[in-house]
């Protein structure tokens, strides 16, 4: 058992093929995703996946690479998660990667979310790029930590790791674990322990070794699960029961689902 806790199965790469998708997951032993929103204009699409299967979930959630995306408020995101396949609220965070010049929108808006999160007691997926500090600053300001939940594709320092384990965050590993040029990535992972640790593909992007360059699906997650075996020196089982552990643990509501339905 496996689960991809982050992807994007909603964008147009996937739209036709979503039977062939969940066919290669079960063929892989990947029995769950996350669909992650990333505007509110497309999360109907986030969340229509997920009510159609039940192996799929959703989040609700602007991403901060997304200026034009219009007022965030936090009654809107409380209002549109308060569905049961809806289990966490994001992506949201900091990125000073791809823009640039005055960010205090994305610092307000990452605010909202995390205001929204607590309001709906359901976790937030974050992203971070080139932004570690200020997100975690803002992570601590306003009590992420009441909430918890995922550091989504890690790439940073041990240091931030353990930062936002500390606020009861769990760590995702992406395909970038299994990238020649990742030694200090693999560095992270072999020091966190295995009960923070989750695993996801953020298809269609980042797709590991051996199909790096290539479009990125559910299915391959089961590599970045290998890798972290290899790290950590555990057989690949015990690494997908420990991460699927952990994400029902996460996303409790999931878990509830989980249990329920299959």
């Amino acid at each position: 058992m496996l689960v991809d806790s982050h992807c994007h199965l909603d964008f147009d790469e996937f739209r036709e093929r979503i039977p062939e998708i969940l066919d290669e997951m079960a063929g892989a032993g990947v029995t769950h995703a996350l669909c992650i929103s990333v505007t509110l204009s497309e999360f109907p699409r986030v969340r229509a996946l997920a009510e159609a299967h039940p192996n799929l979930f959703a989040t609700v959630g602007v991403h901060p690479d997304y200026p034009d995306a219009g007022e965030v408020r936090v009654d809107e995101l409380v209002r549109l998660a308060d569905h049961p396949k809806v289990v966490a609220i994001g992506e949201t965070g900091l990125d000073y990667y791809r823009l640039s010049g005055d960010l205090e929108w994305q610092r307000e808006r990452f605010r909202t979310h995390i205001h929204a999160a607590r309001a709906c007691r359901k976790p937030l997926v974050v992203h971070t790029r080139s932004a570690a500090e200020d997100t975690l600053r803002i992570m601590a300001e306003e009590g992420a930590g009441e909430v918890g939940g995922v550091m989504h594709c890690f790439t940073e320092g041990l240091d931030v790791a353990e930062a936002a384990v500390g606020m009861n965050f769990l760590i995702s590993f992406s395909g970038i674990l299994t990238f020649r040029n990742a030694g200090a990535l693999r560095d992270v992972v072999k020091a966190l322990p295995l009960d923070r640790i989750l695993v996801e593909t953020d298809s269609p992007y980042l797709a590991p070794v051996p199909y790096r360059g290539k479009m990125n699906r559910p299915a391959y997650v089961r590599f970045v699960a290998e890798e972290v075996a290899r790290i950590k020196e555990l057989p690949v089982a015990d690494v997908a029961a420990a991460t699927s552990r952990n994400f029902f643990a996460c996303f409790s509501t999931a878990s509830t689902q989980e249990v329920t339905e299959t």
